[in-house]
C-alpha cells in the first residue's frame, strides 16, 4: 500500500513538472514569436514603408493637413507627376515632381509652367509664379528632381530650394489616409 502511494505520489510530480515545462516552453515560444513580430514590424515601417502625417496645406486639395501619408522607400525610380516625400533642411516636405535629371523648367510672368518645351498644368488648378532665387529656364541637374506642391502659391517647393538630389527623396506617396476629426 504504501508503495502504490509512493509510486502515485511520484507519479502526480512527475505530471506536474512535466505540466511545467510545457507551460514554460510556450511562454518562451510566445515571446520568441512576439519579438520577431516586433522585430519584422520596425523594419517593416522604418526600412521599408514610413508612416507620417501631412502638416501644411502645399499638396491642397489633393492632399490636406493632418491626413497620413504612407511612403515606400524602396522605389527606385521616379516618373513625372510622382508625389514624393523629400527631407529638405530637416524637414519633411511632399511635392510633385515636375522635372527629372536634364529637363528644362521654365516659369513666366503670366503663371505658365513649361517643361521641356510642354505646357504643364493638367489637374492644377492655381498658376504656377516664379520666385526669387532660380533663373529660368532652369536645367535640372543630373542626379535630382524638381519639386512642386499643387497649392502653387501658398507652398515652398523647389522653386525655393532649387532642385533635391536624390538622396533627399524619402520616397514615393503611395497611399493617403484621411483623418477627419481625429
Amino acid at each position: 500500500m504504501a508503495k502504490k502511494k509512493a509510486e502515485l505520489t511520484a507519479d502526480k510530480i512527475i505530471r506536474r513538472r512535466r505540466a511545467d515545462l510545457e507551460t514554460s516552453a510556450g511562454y518562451r515560444s510566445l515571446l520568441l514569436r512576439v519579438l520577431l513580430l516586433a522585430a519584422a514590424g520596425y523594419i517593416l515601417f522604418t526600412e521599408v514603408f514610413l508612416v507620417a502625417q501631412v502638416t501644411g496645406n502645399g499638396m491642397f486639395p489633393a492632399v490636406k493637413d493632418g491626413d497620413l501619408m504612407i511612403v515606400f522607400r524602396m522605389q527606385q525610380d521616379y516618373a513625372k507627376n510622382d508625389v514624393i516625400a523629400v527631407n529638405v533642411e530637416g524637414k519633411r516636405q511632399i511635392g510633385r515632381i515636375i522635372a527629372r535629371e536634364t529637363d528644362v523648367v521654365m516659369l513666366d510672368q503670366t503663371g505658365t509652367l513649361t517643361v521641356n518645351g510642354t505646357v504643364q498644368g493638367g489637374e492644377i488648378l492655381y498658376p504656377s509664379y516664379a520666385k526669387e532665387g532660380i533663373e529660368y529656364p532652369y536645367r535640372v541637374p543630373d542626379g535630382h528632381v524638381f519639386v512642386m506642391g499643387d497649392y502653387r502659391t501658398q507652398t515652398t517647393d523647389s522653386r525655393d530650394w532649387g532642385a533635391v538630389p536624390m538622396e533627399q527623396v524619402e520616397g514615393k506617396v503611395i497611399t493617403i489616409l484621411r483623418r477627419r476629426g481625429v
